[in-house]
């Protein structure tokens, strides 16, 4: 707070100065132009530091895991400022995919099957020149989850894998069935609430690397899906540690969020024909498949909208949802952090903490998705 009132003090000084000098400069054939311009500035700037750029709400079940996190992820702590001239949460969403830039990361990808006949694409960074852990037997291993239509070709996805290649550690992308590229062998595609296919692929995971400390990370749905799966493994989970970003406070109301005509307009649309494309645009392999994909659910054949009666199918047929692990159900070995991005900020701290007992929340004031 200190340095936010010198700052302010500073730019009012500056803006004072020069309005008792009235330097005439020629803009618009006057130093009238260049005031109002200064006057803007100096006020938008007030505005930002003021009430743009805040610290996070730390959340947590406990004081010593509090500690913890702060003395050693100390970006929970920090002042966080959005981008100055695009702080609004759309905006930022929506401008991200044209100017965010892409590392460079050469994957090698591995196709495995489901139980049920299906398959999941995963696409590895071994890091094979890891100087901190050379022995690829320990190397840590990291499984990232996209979001809802991601895939490890995210930019979001890309700058994880290269931060995580700066510390040597390893990384998995998991694809959902159907997306970066891969056939859809099965009539049934994915959901958050059901964690089957995450279950299979961690056990794939560890089972190659089972001296290797193992992490993961979920953004979005994938997210809310990591944490679903922590919710139902609990201590069985060989998991260490996890980290969510961007996930649902409450589904049902981002559900409502989205139908909202703007919403609609901007995000409901493209999700939902992405998802349509991902099952029309792909060849069907038996009639078996083509029929119950007929018979399916009606947002992938005919209106581009995901509806909260949608969701609601989703969660009743496929599981329960991120309540359980706001509920604590489990006892999850890993401990998992979230962040949440709010257009409303929790309202105290105390509620949050009774919801979430086994896991950090860092909510921000402004972000995009």
């Amino acid at each position: 707070m200190q340095l936010l009132a010198m700052d302010l003090q500073m730019l009012s000084r500056e803006l004072s100065l020069y309005l008792d000098h009235q330097v005439r400069v020629g803009f618009l054939g006057s130093g009238v132009g260049l005031s109002l311009v200064l006057g803007f500035g100096v006020a938008y700037a007030c505005y930002y530091l003021s009430s743009i750029a805040k610290k996070p709400q730390l959340v947590t079940g406990g004081e010593s895991f509090s500690r913890f996190l702060q003395d050693h992820c100390p970006v929970v702590t920090e002042t966080y400022y959005p981008t100055v001239w695009c702080w609004e949460s759309r905006g930022q969403t929506l401008l991200r995919p044209f100017i965010t830039a892409k590392p460079r990361v050469l994957y090698r990808n591995e196709l495995i099957k489901t139980s049920d006949g299906g398959q999941i694409s995963l696409d590895w960074f071994d890091n094979e020149s890891s100087v901190s852990f050379s022995d690829a037997s320990t190397r840590p291993t990291v499984l990232l989850l996209p979001g809802l239509t991601g895939t490890s070709k995210e930019s979001y996805i890309l700058h994880m894998i290269q931060l995580s290649e700066e510390l040597g550690y390893r990384c998995v992308v998991f694809n959902n069935r159907g997306v970066a590229g891969e056939s859809l062998l099965t009539p049934r595609t994915y959901c958050c609430a059901n964690t089957e296919d995450l279950e299979t692929v961690i056990h794939h995971v560890h089972s190659l690397h089972p001296s290797a400390p193992f992490l993961a990370a979920g953004v979005s749905m994938g997210g809310m899906l990591l944490l679903n799966y922590l919710g139902k493994t609990g201590s069985k989970t060989p998991l260490l540690a996890a980290a969510t970003f961007s996930v649902g406070w409450n589904t049902f109301a981002c559900a409502e969020s989205l139908e909202k005509p703007l919403n609609w307009l901007l995000f409901n649309y493209y999700l939902t024909t992405c998802l349509q494309s991902s099952v029309n645009n792909d060849p069907d392999r038996n009639g078996e498949a083509k029929s119950k994909r007929r018979s399916g659910p009606h947002f992938l054949r005919g209106p581009h909208w995901l509806s909260g009666g949608d969701l609601a199918e989703a969660v009743d047929l496929h599981g329960p949802s991120v309540q359980a692990v706001r509920a604590g159900r489990g006892g999850a070995r890993a401990r998992a952090l979230t962040h949440v991005a709010l257009r409303g900020r929790v309202r105290t701290a105390a509620a949050a903490r009774d919801r979430v007992p086994r896991g950090p929340l860092a909510p921000t004031g402004a972000a995009g998705h």
